[in-house]
This record gives structure tokens, C-alpha cells and sequence, in this order.
């Protein structure tokens, strides 16, 4: 038995891409080959990067800069994307206040789409999803690190937050990992971490990220820098961004990125591939050869600072065969 799982980074709907898909007639979001290879997946996970709903006013949080809000026909996109679960456990799931978060799940509900790491108390925030898939059981969870200021509450909606920035992974978070791989064939960790525009993982991600393993987490993907990360087998350090409207930085090259696709059996991951992907203004498509080979470098040479060898160019995607990696090391 074996499942693979598409993975996307931070998904940005507010702001110009709202308005992209505000007109009577919105041009696609996602190109035809990328809808392709999402849709070939058994499950597709992604972190949404804002809220979805037209309601709610913009949070006071002292020095915030951005504020993400999309508008309700965001969930369908997502749906005809072929999105199974979408991650709320970030730093722009409150940005409209508790009305728009609550709106967010009610609207992908109904469109099919599974959230977590968000919700009424923080009950619901820190509760998993268990899902089958490929004939395995799979749980999820999801947490962010920052702010805390959209840390959901007894009674009080938000976001599930875990602080890693100052102290150890919280007891209640590992505790959470060990009891859902009790009683699940895989755990799958998706934390929203660390600073923006980070080319390696920062102090604290890499201290974490062993403590979610040793936990009991087959796999940890890893969002927030806007900019994609080496990975090791257990672990997707960043995703890197999926589909924006931002400024691009011209070293660290955040409108290059990837598409991630993950097979695992009751093991842990045996394959993981990243598909080069180019984020144009509110439109994300297959890279061309030049994008290509940025993408290419880069992502080996971040890989190669983790220990992570053996990345192979498959033409059109990038790629790392775990059985084969683990039987060189033996």
C-alpha cells in the first residue's frame, strides 16, 4: 500500500488575486499542466495563506502590515484545483477577525475541502484530520508559530499556535504527534515557521523539526518563508509559495517555486519529486528551461547543506528515491 500526497506552499488568494477572481469571467489561476499534476495525486494538501469570506474587518494587531481576505468563489477554485485539506494554521487565518475564519471552513466545507489547524476554541484548532488514502490511514495536524496573538482560546476562535521560537516543541504538541500515530499508519506535521524571505531553515525550525520526528511524524512540511528549502526524507523544510501577487526579490527568487509530491508507504516517505513551478502576477504555471534550471541549482545546493544527496533531474520534475538513497547509506 502506498499514497502519494501533493504538497503547495503559502496560497495567497487575497489582495490582486482577489480581484482576479472577482471579474464576471476570471482567467485561471493555475495552468492546464499544473491542474494536471495536482490531480494525479491521492490527496492534495496546501497552507492558505488568507481568509475566504466577504465579511469581518481587518484585526488590530499593533505593527501588521498585510491583511488577506478572498472572496467566497476562492473555495470552488480551490475545489476544481483538486485541493483535499487546506491548512488555516498561519499568520493571515484572523486577518478579517473570528466571523471571516469561521466563514473560511464553512465555505471550503462546502466545497469538499477539509481544514484544520484553525477553528472555534483552541479545541477544534488543535484538532487532527484523519483521513484514508491509497489504503492507508492518515493523520494530519497543523500549527503555527506565529503571531500569538491569533492563538485561539478557550471559547475564543483562532489559530492553533505553538511557540518554537524560545523554548522547546510543546509537550502538548508531541503528545498530540504520539497519540495520532497510535492510532494511524502515518502522521503527516504541517507547521507555518519561522521568519519570511529565508533562504535555509532558521535556528529554531531545524531544533523542531527532530522533535516532531521523534514524536512519531513520518512527514513535516514546513511553510511561512516564501521562498522553497532543502528537504531531507521526513522532512519538507519550506514549500516555498504557490500563488501570489507579490514583489519579487531578484536573489532569493520568490516567484520561482515547486510543487511537491510525496509517495509513502506504512514506512514513511519512499519517493519525494518537486515539480519547478513560475509564479507569475496571480497566475502559477510550469516553469520554462531557464526558470528550470534556477530552480535546479538552488534546490540542490540547499539539499546538499542538509546531507541530502542523490537529487535527480527527471527532465520535468526534480526527484529522490528513498529506497535507493537508504540502500547506498547501508
Amino acid at each position: 500500500m502506498a499514497v502519494t500526497i501533493a504538497l503547495a506552499g503559502d496560497t495567497m488568494l487575497g489582495r490582486g488575486v482577489a480581484e482576479t477572481l472577482a471579474h464576471k469571467k476570471p482567467h485561471h489561476l493555475f495552468s492546464p499542466a499544473i491542474e494536471r499534476i495536482a490531480g494525479g495525486a491521492d490527496l492534495f494538501l496546501l497552507n492558505l495563506e488568507c481568509c475566504v469570506s466577504d465579511r469581518g474587518s481587518r484585526i488590530d494587531v499593533p505593527g501588521k502590515p498585510f491583511f488577506f481576505r478572498a472572496p467566497p468563489r476562492a473555495a470552488a477554485v480551490l475545489a476544481d484545483l483538486g485541493v483535499d485539506v487546506a491548512s488555516l494554521a498561519n499568520n493571515h487565518a484572523l486577518d478579517y477577525g473570528p466571523e471571516a475564519l469561521l466563514d473560511t471552513r464553512d465555505h471550503l466545507g462546502r466545497a469538499g475541502i477539509r481544514t484544520l489547524g484553525a477553528g472555534a476554541d483552541v479545541g477544534e484548532a488543535r484538532a487532527p484530520l484523519v483521513l484514508e488514502a491509497g489504503g492507508l490511514r492518515i493523520g494530519i495536524l497543523a500549527v503555527t508559530d506565529h503571531p500569538p496573538e491569533y492563538a485561539a482560546g478557550p471559547g475564543r476562535p483562532g489559530v492553533a499556535y505553538a511557540n518554537l521560537w524560545d523554548e522547546d516543541v510543546p509537550a502538548w504538541l508531541t503528545d498530540a504527534v504520539r497519540a495520532l500515530a497510535a492510532r494511524t499508519d502515518l502522521v503527516l506535521v504541517s507547521v507555518h515557521w519561522g521568519p519570511n524571505m529565508t533562504s535555509r531553515p532558521v535556528a529554531h525550525v531545524s531544533g523542531a523539526a527532530p522533535a516532531l520526528t521523534a514524536a512519531g511524524a513520518d512527514l513535516v512540511v514546513g511553510h511561512s518563508a516564501h521562498v522553497f528549502h532543502g528537504f531531507t526524507r521526513h522532512v519538507l523544510y519550506d514549500l516555498g509559495d504557490f500563488i501570489d501577487d507579490y514583489a519579487v526579490h531578484p536573489a532569493l527568487r520568490n516567484d520561482l517555486g515547486l510543487l511537491w509530491l510525496v509517495t509513502l508507504d506504512e514506512h514513511g516517505p519512499v519517493r519525494t519529486e518537486a515539480v519547478p513551478v513560475a509564479l507569475d502576477y496571480c497566475h502559477t504555471r510550469l516553469a520554462n528551461d531557464a526558470e528550470y534550471a534556477w530552480i535546479a541549482d538552488r534546490l540542490g545546493e540547499a539539499c546538499a547543506e542538509l546531507g541530502t544527496q542523490g537529487v535527480t533531474d527527471e527532465g520535468d520534475r526534480l526527484s529522490v528515491d528513498w529506497s535507493r538513497s537508504l540502500a547506498r547509506a547501508s
